[in-house]
């Protein structure tokens, strides 16, 4: 894919086009358009009579070095992202939402392998950086590439930020690529919208990905599967595991679920048939007469270590809390990856040995199919995403601290 610029002439005019149009996202309402430029509608590029471009500058939250939330600094001189590829985006966000995968990133997690992805070669400048990894929002800006179907200019957009990004959503634009990008459901509203696609995804792909549930059809089309499956999740009151509760669901399989005492009758509400308080011991004996199980779905962080101490038996254990990122970290790209490896097998060994099943890791993956899938749950109320909070964007410091709390009820939101 070509670089927006590198291979392809721009006219002047159309350039500065397309900056001014970006000012009109600012005050929507009341933009004008200008004499020569005839849109077929009013969209979110129609371009005010006179612009400058020190006016070009956007707010939001910047990391300059690694740290505790006190890192996150406000600015409202940052620049706006540029599209640098023709199938890049850029979105006016109007909220976005805070995972723990931002904090882990706060405090330096995955850097280095991160900044491999993320930074140029030629300077290899790790800061700032900016967080954020799901937003929804509106098109205002489309690189030169092939059309994009459904996406035009203007149209209330969700979307996530692939990891390799440096400049994520919690900011007032952001730049990703048009697969990382879908129409925002109709039915959900802007919060809402917000909070679906990057735990959404995360517990898509565990489950057709890693887990291959629905076969070869589930793991590279949108058509899902999982049918006449019985599925333990554990940590199904969080961000992760009520997606994924309702993903299950949706297909036909039998989901049993783990929660705190005050969370069992929200998760029993999300249609789970089976709720259990993980900290009653008597409640969890009741998981035993259930199994084997065709997967466990570890949201709740435990790790793979903990796959054989389980004491029942499953086929297939999916966690979300992989060691891969934290190795690599600790030991460099080399050593990481051997450790990573080894840590697998170990792994492996003791859960097949005492439980008969394979452990897996599974991970966030922002592909366009998966998107799709999540839209038609959506679209067939067969997926509401559950709100724990809600903050202002000034107070974006706060929804950290929401999250490290723990005990969520769903997702973290923030309106700019």
């Amino acid at each position: 894919m070509q670089a927006a610029g590198a291979n392809i002439r721009v006219p002047l005019q159309r350039f500065g086009l397309l900056s001014r149009g970006l000012l009109a996202t600012r005050n929507f309402a009341d933009a004008a358009t200008t004499q020569d430029v005839k849109p077929k509608a009013p969209t979110a590029t129609q371009i005010p009579p006179t612009y400058s471009k020190s006016s070009l500058k956007m707010s939001g939250w910047q990391l300059h070095s690694y740290g505790d939330i006190d890192e996150l600094q406000f600015s409202e001189k940052l620049k706006l992202p540029q599209i640098r590829n023709s199938g890049d985006c850029l979105v006016r966000v109007r909220t976005t939402a805070v995972n723990p995968i931002d904090i882990a990133m706060l405090r330096g997690y995955g850097s280095t392998l991160l900044n491999k992805m993320r930074c140029d070669p030629c300077d290899d400048i790790e800061f700032p950086l900016t967080l954020g990894r799901e937003f929804c929002g509106e098109l205002v800006q489309m690189g030169m590439g092939p059309c994009k179907g459904e996406l035009k200019l203007g149209t209330r957009v969700w979307g996530v930020v692939p990891l390799s990004n440096a400049n994520g959503a919690h900011a007032e634009y952001v730049v990703v690529p048009a697969s990382c990008l879908g129409p925002a459901p109709k039915e959900l509203d802007v919060s809402e919208a917000a909070s679906v696609l990057y735990a959404g995804l995360t517990a898509w792909s565990g489950i057709y990905i890693s887990g291959g549930l629905g076969g070869p059809c589930g793991a590279t089309t949108s058509a899902g599967g999982g049918a006449n499956k019985r599925v333990l999740v554990l940590g199904g009151s969080g961000g992760v595991g009520t997606l994924a509760i309702q993903i299950l669901k949706s297909q036909g399989a039998q989901v049993l679920a783990t929660c705190s005492e005050n969370a069992v009758e929200m998760v029993r509400c999300l249609g789970a048939d089976c709720v259990v308080d993980y900290t009653n011991p008597v409640d969890m004996e009741q998981l035993s007469s259930y199994a084997p199980y065709d997967m466990v779905l570890d949201c709740a962080g435990q790790g793979g270590q903990q796959a054989a101490d389980l004491p029942y038996d499953f086929r297939q254990y999916i966690t979300f809390s992989s060691p891969l990122l934290a190795n690599i970290d600790k030991q460099g790209l080399g050593l990481g990856a051997l450790q990573n490896v080894a840590d697998l097998l170990r792994t492996n060994v003791r859960a097949v040995s005492q439980r008969g099943g394979l452990v897996k890791w599974g991970y966030f993956l922002p592909a366009a199919h998966g998107i799709q899938f999540l839209q038609r749950l959506v679209e067939r109320r067969k997926l509401i995403p559950q709100i724990d909070s809600s903050f202002d964007f000034k107070d974006l410091p706060k929804a950290f601290e929401r999250l490290r709390c723990g005990h969520m009820r769903g997702k973290i939101v923030v309106k700019l």
